[in-house]
């Protein structure tokens, strides 16, 4: 088929694959059920966009086969693709999905792409990064795409609320926070994001709640808390604050901070592991 045909095919035709949370795929309105090889095959391409090696291709998915035994599975995957469009060779051998074919994940890669440019006028839908690669398979080489896509969707949001709560839109900045919170409810930056919007706003005991459920997490998961860019947001001082025993003054931070508190920043200050100024 060529290239030119490929793309003027019509929307009700053109294959649609869903990788985030599940695996699925749709053309139209019909699902597709793929042999698990198949679904495999189709599912690293997708993952993968660029035009894939067959001999590179065939080793990632049957890996401790012989290249003998690895090319026949994935000749036989291959023709059990009964899709039409659905997958590609290039004049080198080289296999990928087709030019019309759309893939939820590279939608949600435009979307990251597009926060750091996104105005804080308009807050995007977030719904596709909400959810990680397929996440109940476990071959190696989703594993590693998996993680890089998390830590980007992570990251994009984060940057997003950190931006809304800059410009004063802090229930803005709350909601995004909290999409980041419930991906990753022990990631201290996703927290720490949405403990600013909220002291930004005014809200500080949702701030202390906030605080509070994630050192109980760690000592949960972990047996122990560990000092955090949280502990120094919220620090406790050993007087002068009015708002009552428990309660902790924050200290400003980019430039948020409780709405007519002028607080100073410690002259000592130690980088914990997972904070923006250590490099981890």
């Amino acid at each position: 088929m060529s290239d030119d045909h490929r793309r003027s095919r019509p929307d009700f035709c053109v294959p649609n694959i869903r990788l985030l949370g599940a695996f699925a795929l749709h053309v139209g309105a019909d699902a597709i059920a793929l042999p698990v090889d198949a679904r495999r095959l189709v599912a690293y391409l997708a993952v993968h966009p660029r035009p894939q090696p067959t001999a590179a291709l065939a080793a990632d998915l049957w890996p401790g086969l012989n290249p003998t035994a690895a090319a026949r599975l994935l000749d036989e995957a291959v023709a059990d693709v009964d899709v039409p469009g659905l997958l590609f060779g290039d004049d080198q051998g080289r296999l990928a999905l087709g030019d019309d074919v759309a893939v939820d994940l590279a939608d949600a890669m435009l979307l990251i792409r597009a926060l750091s440019g996104i105005r804080v006028d308009r807050r995007p839908d977030l719904e596709l990064l909400d959810a990680d690669i397929l996440p109940s398979w476990t071959a190696s080489w989703i594993a590693v795409e998996r993680e890089r896509f998390r830590q980007l969707r992570l990251s994009a949001m984060e940057s997003l609320s950190a931006g809304l709560t800059a410009a004063d839109q802090h229930a803005d900045a709350v909601a995004v926070a909290r999409r980041a919170v419930a991906a990753a409810p022990s990631r201290e930056r996703s927290r720490r994001v949405l403990v600013e919007a909220m002291l930004a706003g005014g809200d500080v005991s949702g701030a202390m709640t906030e605080y509070e459920e994630f050192q109980a997490l760690l000592r949960s998961s972990i047996g122990a808390t560990t000092d955090s860019e949280l502990d120094r947001l919220l620090a406790p001082l050993a007087s002068g604050w009015p708002l009552g025993p428990g309660l902790h003054r924050p200290v400003q931070r980019w430039s948020v901070g409780m709405p007519g508190v002028r607080g100073s920043r410690p002259a000592g200050r130690r980088l914990a592991a997972g904070s923006p100024a250590s490099g981890r």
